[in-house]
């Protein structure tokens, strides 16, 4: 076991936080943000590379012949909502409890995997490389994200995404397809009982949306699943409508594919099916990973994740983990414990200790 300066790496930590809070970085705002995670890397010795707010870096002793780990979080955030009483871009730490914008969501996940990446930073012999990637539009799912730089990054064994997971196992995610669908017919003259319902073509659909069953449902979330959400049809009250459009949200379990559950669906109705995306795929990692595994056995427990992170932008097995608690995400006041902070830091080095 490699003694851990778990002291020195906090301190670190919570002071790039605390800068990283008073900065406003919403998404597709983040500049600044990006300004300062180069400068604090830069300032540490590490060379890193920049394209748009993301930046990204790789240990000192890199070989191109060694499978590489990424280590991923991103530092936009959500606009403050209306139930704030303090100010949200001021780091006020009050007990074990820091509060701010984008402290647990994911300011703390991220300077927790800064932490662990300068741990392991001049470390020779490891089994693997690491990439540490810190970036942009996760809370938009945004195009000018991780999305962006993947081809960047060359090529990639295994992920940890910090999100905050009270350093529990995320193990799979739900993917996400909004599909925008029309139903078409006739228009006619209600009074004559001419032309052909659109909104009743809509019906049986939307019937077969809500009542379908995937033959295959996922151990962790079950069942995929389908919900109608929006529908427009008509323009007045005569006249029979040429066309109902409505639209579906549509949860994908780490059981399927995107394109294999559209394709289901386009062979079972009759209407036309439009997928806004089919970017934000479900993702999972093998329980017997050799990354999961080690998690289990430092007493930590897996999970399926109901939200939604840069997760699903990623084609290779990842591993959802971080300090803090989902359920304080974009919620007013936003905070995450100091302790959470430190621990964080410490799980993720014994958990990367014991597979490199």
């Amino acid at each position: 076991m490699i003694d851990i300066d778990t002291n020195n790496l906090y301190s670190q930590a919570v002071a790039l936080l605390k800068q990283l809070i008073a900065i406003p970085s919403f998404s597709r705002e983040e500049n600044v943000t990006a300004d300062t995670i180069e400068q604090f890397l830069q300032r540490q010795g590490v060379k890193t590379y920049r394209k748009l707010n993301n930046i990204w870096a790789y240990n000192a002793c890199y070989d191109a012949h060694k499978p590489t780990i990424l280590l991923n979080s991103h530092h936009d955030t959500v606009k403050p909502n209306s139930g704030y009483t303090r100010n949200p871009f001021e780091a006020t730490v009050e007990g074990d409890t820091l509060y701010g914008l984008g402290s647990n969501d994911a300011g703390g996940p991220l300077v927790a995997l800064i932490s662990t990446f300068l741990h392991f930073y001049h470390q020779t012999g490891l089994k693997y490389n690491f990439c540490l990637a810190a970036t942009a539009e996760e809370e938009t799912s945004g195009v000018n994200g991780l999305e962006l730089v993947i081809p960047d990054l060359g090529p990639l064994e295994f992920a940890l995404v910090g999100e905050p997971t009270q350093m529990q196992l995320a193990i799979a995610e739900r993917g996400l397809m909004v599909l925008d669908c029309t139903a078409y017919g006739k228009a006619g003259h209600a009074a004559r009982n001419e032309g052909e319902n659109a909104i009743y073509k809509a019906l049986a659909d939307m019937e077969w949306f809500r009542s379908f069953k995937f033959p295959k449902e996922s151990e962790l979330f079950g069942p995929v699943q389908m919900s109608v959400t929006i529908i427009n049809a008509g323009t007045q009250h005569n006249v029979v409508p040429a066309s109902c459009t409505f639209t579906v949200d549509v949860r994908v379990t780490d059981a399927y594919r995107n394109e294999e559950v559209l394709d289901i669906i386009r062979s079972y109705v009759s209407c036309e099916v439009k997928p806004r995306s089919v970017r934000l795929k479900p993702s999972s990692i093998s329980k017997n990973h050799p990354v999961v595994q080690a998690g289990l056995k430092l007493g930590r427990h897996t999970y399926g994740s109901p939200t939604t992170s840069d997760q699903a932008l990623l084609d290779i097995p990842s591993l959802k983990i971080g300090p803090g608690d989902s359920a304080r995400s974009h919620m007013a006041d936003e905070y995450i414990l100091l302790s959470e902070i430190k621990g964080g830091i410490e799980l993720y080095i014994q958990l990367l200790e014991s597979i490199i």
